[in-house]
């Protein structure tokens, strides 16, 4: 699904709008013409700095307010969409369980849909990480001499490094969603699991295709710029020899796949050259049809707040003439699946709704992540691949819970960032100025006595010491807020004071 080109220069007075979703956004007008911040930077396996990303991120106010408000306007939609179902909850249980039932059944499934996908004509390859997807698919397009690929959106793919390979052994690809295409002509990756481009005005947009596909840069409206993208892509997409696409749903019993877009992106790049290839993790199977509809109902409410994509697209086997490969990727699912605490993330339909609920992300931009997935379900995703690497993420969170209220398969994401906090200190992975600040107000809170006796030297050190011995790097709190000022008196205190004597 995507939904890009949003928001802040919308002609109000077109009527023909949609009233539900992202077509019904409000208006966000742009005031000022600002540099669209970048992304983490990354350095090599170092851990990656998400604070340093998000505070030039939040350092420019156009963007950052625009991207708070957009995406606190989907999650407005997706309340009301779920207000508007009274068995909601039900639907997310059942969802829940069947995710949770497909999982722990996971290599009896799998079995079922080979056998049936082979029976229907699918050739069905099997990865066991990103390096053998790669080389699997460049396989298949070497016996085909494919020079030009095209794809729909896929964050599998993208957590491949599918594109950059390609690029290395002389294939093209292109992307036909439009918010994929906007990041992939900037060089930049998905910001966002369903709106790949939501951190960028049109502002923004119209330089890039100004500077890549020759577009005016002083007309940033919308339908201009998605015409002058269909112009210049179109060519390209109807002379490729290959097509790709994900797949939302995989479907066990009947041996097939389903898409869920808004642009009929993926029945593009499935339809128009001879060669379809799906690139699928492992973790996207379910029974069969029985269960679709179930999915099909939480998906695109929980995502931008509208009743169903506009295609919801179902892949039986190869057309006439023509020929369908399935790549089943693990790449770190099964390891991941024998996670005691961090299995359910598995359960995750890519919906992002998430993303759209959290302060933090909704503040510093998915890019600031430095990973494929950002958000809440990227910090407790993310570790899983590169430990060290994403060490930092799982304390981008306040932990307050909003991502696992808006889950529809109830996943506990704030409790396995939690737990992910955890996981680190106990492997070392803490950087030694928190670890140190950590232990020692832990030998403090641990002991009443010493808690106690600390908090007169507190309170005199706050109101007297000076401003630089008060605010120096190890505060980090202080870095964007004042310190509060401390209290006369603590409640202990004020209840041995006052109601000591009467207890």
């Amino acid at each position: 699904m995507s939904d890009d080109l949003h928001g802040e220069l919308k002609d109000p007075s077109r009527t023909s709008q949609l009233t539900h979703g992202a077509a019904s956004s409000e208006p966000l007008k742009s005031r000022l013409i600002e540099p669209q911040p970048r992304g983490a930077k990354i350095h090599g396996n170092h851990p990656v700095d998400q604070s340093e990303a998000a505070n030039r991120f939040i350092a420019a106010p156009e963007h950052e307010a625009m991207h708070d408000a957009r995406l606190w306007d989907l999650r407005q939609k997706r309340d009301k969409e779920m207000h508007g179902i009274e068995e909601w909850e039900e639907l997310r249980d059942l969802a829940s369980q069947i995710k949770e039932h497909t999982l722990s059944n996971l290599d009896d499934y799998l079995e079922m849909f080979e056998k049936n996908a082979t029976a229907n004509g699918i050739k069905v390859h099997w990865a066991k990480d990103a390096a053998e997807h790669n080389a699997i698919v460049l396989d298949i397009l070497r016996k085909h001499d494919v020079q030009r690929l095209i794809k729909s959106k896929s964050m599998l793919t993208e957590e491949c490094g599918f594109r950059e390979f390609m690029a290395k052994e002389g294939v093209e690809i292109i992307e036909t969603d439009l918010g994929e295409r906007i990041q992939q002509l900037d060089d930049e990756a998905p910001s966002h699991v369903v709106v790949p481009a939501v951190h960028k005005l049109r502002t923004d947009v119209a330089g890039v295709f100004a500077r890549t596909i020759g577009s005016d840069p002083g007309n940033a409206d919308a339908h201009y710029l998605t015409e002058c993208q269909r112009e210049a892509t179109r060519p390209l997409i109807l002379s490729a020899q290959a097509g790709m696409t994900g797949g939302n749903f995989v479907l066990a019993e009947t041996g097939t796949f389903v898409t869920c877009t808004n642009e009929g992106n993926a029945d593009l790049s499935a339809n128009t050259p001879p060669l379809h290839i799906a690139s699928i993790g492992i973790e996207k199977l379910i029974p069969g049809l029985n269960e679709l509809p179930v999915f099909v109902r939480l998906l695109s409410r929980s995502a931008l707040g509208s009743p169903i994509t506009q295609y919801t697209s179902h892949f039986r086997g190869p057309r006439e003439g023509g020929e369908m490969h399935v790549v089943l990727v693990d790449n770190g699912r099964s390891e991941r699946l024998n996670m005691e605490k961090f299995w359910p993330g598995l359960k995750c339909i890519r919906c992002g709704a998430c993303m759209n609920t959290c302060p933090v992300f909704r503040r510093s931009g998915g890019l600031s992540y430095g990973a494929t997935y950002a958000g809440p379900i990227g910090l407790i995703i993310d570790p899983t691949y590169n430990l060290h690497k994403y060490r930092n993420l799982p304390y981008s969170s306040t932990l307050n819970g909003s991502c696992t209220n808006v889950c529809p398969v109830k996943i506990n994401i704030h409790e396995q960032i939690a737990d992910w906090r955890k996981n680190l200190a106990g492997q070392g992975e803490i950087p030694l100025v928190k670890k140190t600040m950590m232990k020692a107000a832990g030998e403090v809170l641990s002991s009443p006595h010493l808690y106690r006796a600390s908090l007169p030297l507190g309170r005199s050190a706050l109101r007297h010491l000076p401003h630089f011995m008060i605010y120096n790097k190890l505060n980090t709190w202080g870095r964007h807020r004042d310190v509060p000022e401390a209290p006369k008196q603590t409640f202990n205190e004020w209840y041995r004071k006052n109601r000591g004597k009467k207890a």
